[in-house]
């Protein structure tokens, strides 16, 4: 999951989404040193990646990337969900979607002293340029696997996953849905996480 998806999973208390949107950057036994909540929210974010890394759903579309990917298809997964979240926005919450990222961006702010150094010097470009709401389109994704590719070990195959996400746009759009509110239910369940969702939404 990437960071649509676990703020979202994070439910409805700010601390708990802080803790879940720093939750890579707090390795170890570090996240001791954090409030309750933000520390659930840690907690929160590895069992989410656990989760997911594990799952049978996500496998089938790692596959379609693992030929240019290989170990890091999972990371590219995680960012093509992060599409299909925004645009099926309105199947999984009453918000705004817009709105929604506006209220977190802003939690970021209220909280700037509370992130990681790490996490500081990247925040305020990413709220600047609306990086999470960017996801919703194309060219968002495709920006944001250029910056991961420029900013981590993600290599920099960028063409390849817009091909994969062109070619296979529907069979990922369906695979999210079929996971999707697997990992709800994951975070219901484990964490009590008092989520807003449309249970009824046939898929």
């Amino acid at each position: 999951m990437n960071l649509l998806a676990h703020i979202y999973l994070s439910g409805q208390d700010d601390q708990v989404r802080i803790g879940n949107f720093i939750g890579d950057y707090v390795k170890g036994r570090k996240y001791r040193r954090y409030s309750p909540a933000i520390k659930k929210g840690i907690l929160l974010h590895r069992s989410i990646d656990t989760f997911t890394d594990h799952h049978v759903v996500p496998l089938k579309v790692k596959k379609l990337l693992r030929p240019y990917y290989h170990k890091h298809a999972g990371i590219v997964v995680d960012v093509f969900y992060d599409h299909f979240l925004a645009n099926n926005w309105s199947y999984y919450s009453q918000s705004n979607l817009a709105d929604y990222i506006g209220h977190f961006y802003r939690i970021l702010e209220d909280n700037f002293d509370r992130l990681p150094a790490s996490v500081q010097r990247f925040v305020p470009v990413m709220i600047r340029k609306n990086r999470i709401l960017s996801y919703r389109w194309m060219s968002g994704i495709e920006e944001a696997l250029q910056v991961m590719a420029r900013h981590t070990s993600l290599p920099e195959k960028t063409p390849y996953a817009m091909q994969v996400l062109n070619d296979h746009y529907d069979l990922i759009n369906r695979n999210f849905q079929a996971f999707f509110p697997q990992i709800i239910n994951h975070v219901v369940d484990g964490y009590r996480v008092d989520i807003e969702y449309c249970r009824s939404w046939n898929h």
